[in-house]
Formats: structure tokens, sequence, C-alpha cells
């Protein structure tokens, strides 16, 4: 297949800013990673994305926008558009080189039980100002037939994980707002899912206690002491035994449940409660993996790291010492997809988020 070159946009539930990636792919090979960006949400966009998750709560309508809903997408949609410009900017690269944009969009809901998932982001009004085609909405169709339209990057996985090489069995985990993982077994086989709560417990809880946007290389985590008591009845929730392809919404768990510790033991209980998750998540793989590739936001955090560590029992290794990128592997992912899309290939697999045969997605919208 011809090469294509696409820009892939990620917003995710940590709600920090947008992820830009470039890669070059005929949608099945991973043929050249290019340059990353990134643009940060202000104080002010963010506490009205934050206002508009509290909106979205009573949504039964995905194309409905009231309270905040309306102004939070605009701000994501211009932001998604300051982002790419400026990247296009530094890189000289022009609107013409590019063939695709792949936007996610900021998910505000995410109730596939309903069929129902909302991701703000206008494609359409992207693809005009950008002038570049953009594919957008990428989890409703697989949400429609009853899949749980998440998690979407573990095709892009398997196809990185070829690409550099990689032995299998292998499990990709990346720790985002929500953490979700895939397996890749020694058959080539996927098996993808949600595994509980990733950084978004432990940024809420650092900005309501301490006043700080995250837990800064997990140092309160690592001073803290984790609540025993309050771990072993959050880990009997029955999320954690439902097999999987299962996908968890952001507000399913708050981090008011440990209102009731210090600042540290709090983190600490909060790092604990996503690694542990984790390894529960080991007891749905037919193969038990000896290599753990850790990608998003909580790579960089070393006290989450360690227990990840402990809890696994395996070798550990952030995307970033492997010669991927952290913080952009599901930009990257976005990029990929969006080529995908656009070649009908397929996005969501019944071993990925449960859909009754193996599905493509996204909508595409023209300048």
């Amino acid at each position: 297949m011809t090469l294509m070159r696409a820009v892939g946009l990620m917003s995710g539930t940590s709600l920090d800013g947008v992820d830009v990636a470039l890669v070059d792919t005929d949608g099945e090979r991973v043929v050249t990673l290019g340059p990353t960006g990134y643009r940060a949400y202000s104080d002010a966009e963010r506490d009205l994305l934050r206002g508009a998750l509290a909106d979205a709560a009573g949504l039964t309508d995905r194309a409905a926008r009231p309270g905040r809903l309306g102004d939070a997408e605009r701000i994501v949609t211009d932001a998604h558009a300051e982002a790419v410009e400026a990247f296009l900017r530094r890189h000289g690269i022009g609107p013409g080189d590019v063939q695709a944009v792949g936007f996610h969009g900021q998910t505000v809901l995410h109730r596939p039980e309903t069929r129902l998932t909302v991701q703000l982001g206008d494609g359409a009004a992207l693809a005009r100002r950008l002038r570049i085609p953009v594919v957008y909405d990428f989890r409703a169709a697989d949400v429609a037939e009853g899949g749980q339209g998440a998690p979407l990057v573990p095709v892009f996985h398997r196809a990185l994980a070829h690409a550099s090489g990689m032995k299998l069995p292998l499990a990709i985990l990346n720790v985002g707002g929500v953490a979700n993982v895939t397996f890749i077994d020694s058959g080539n086989r996927l098996l993808a899912f949600d595994t509980g709560p990733g950084n978004a417990l432990i940024d809420d809880w650092m900005r309501e206690r301490a006043g700080k946007g995250i837990d800064e290389n997990g140092a309160a985590a690592a001073r803290g002491k984790p609540d025993e008591t309050l771990l072993a009845w959050l880990l009997v929730h029955p999320y954690f035994s439902k097999e999987p392809p299962k996908s968890l919404d952001r507000n399913w768990f708050s981090a008011r449940m440990v209102g009731h510790l210090s600042v540290e033991d709090g983190a600490a209980t909060l790092a604990a409660f996503t690694a542990r998750a984790v390894g529960r998540a080991v007891e749905f793989a037919e193969e038990e993996p000896k290599r753990w590739i850790v990608g998003g936001g909580g790579a960089r955090n070393p006290e989450l790291m360690r227990l990840l560590g402990d809890v696994l029992k395996a070798e550990i290794a952030s995307a970033d010492a492997i010669g991927w990128s952290s913080d952009h592997l599901e930009a990257q992912a976005f990029a990929y997809l969006a080529v995908r899309s656009l070649r009908g290939l397929p996005l969501t697999f019944p071993s990925t988020t449960g859909v009754c045969e193996a599905m493509t997605g996204g909508v595409v919208a023209r300048p």
C-alpha cells in the first residue's frame, strides 16, 4: 500500500493539553515515527473542561451540548487547531504535505453499556481551518454496534511492536487518566481493556489537597503509606473481576474516597490502587507477559513504576527507554488509526472492545 503522512492528536482524561505526532504509515505497517509536539491547556481552559465533565454527567443525547459543553467544544477545537498549526510551522510542513489528521477529541462521557460515548470536538470545523482531511469520532461506530468503544490503540501497539522487533508475549500499558493494557500473545493475538484508574485520581487529589497539578515524580506517594483496608475494599469492585473486553469511565472512582487521609497517604493509596488494578488485569491474559512497556504520564512517575514492578514481577520499561515516546504514544496511534479509517481497515476487534466482528470507524471531514 502507498504510504500516507498523518498527524495524530490526543487530549486525554488528565486534561493537561493536546499531544501532536507525525506518522508515515500505510495503515498496516508503522514506517516512520516523526516529530512530536504539545500545546498545554491554560488554567482557564482546564477549568472549563472540568465543568464540561460535570455537565456531561446527565447526557442522554450524544449531540447535545448543554451548560458549558458548547463553549468547551469550541475551546477543544481551537486548541487542537492551534496545536497543529504551530507544529506544522515549527517543522516546515505545509498542509498539502499531510494527507490526514486523526482527531480524537476530548472525552467527557463514556457509557458503552447504554451505547453512549461523547468526545468534544468539531471535526468539520477543524478540517476547514487546517485545510487537511480530518478523521474524528472514532469510538461511536463501535459503541453503536455494542462494543466498548475502548481501548482503540491495541492495533497500533501491535504494529509498533512488530516494527520494533519485540519478542512476544508482550504487554503494553498506557497510564493516562485511565489506564489500559494491550496483551499480545505468542500467536500475535490481541487482548485489550481498561485496567482501572491511571493518573486522573492522583492528579485530582494533588490539585484539591496540595494545590499542585500532579504528584511530581511520585514524591508524595513515596513518602506516604497506603490504606490497605481501603485498597482491599476497592479491589473487590465488580469491574476488576468482570471478563474483558471492558472499559472504564473516568468518573467511576473519585479521589474523595481517600479524603480522610493525609496528602502523602492519599497519594500513596491512589498510586497503589492504579498499580494493583494492573495486577488484577494479568488474571485475564492467556500468557503472562515477562515484559511490560509503559507509556503515558504514569511512565514518568518513578514511584508508580516501582509499584508496578513489585506487583507484576516482570521486566518493566518505559516507552522512552526503548526509543518510543511515553508522552505521544496515543497521538501517534490516532495518526495511524486515521489512515486505517481512510482505507476502511478495522480499528476494533472482538478481543479489544467486545464488538461482534472486526470493524472500521471514524468520520471523515474534508476541507
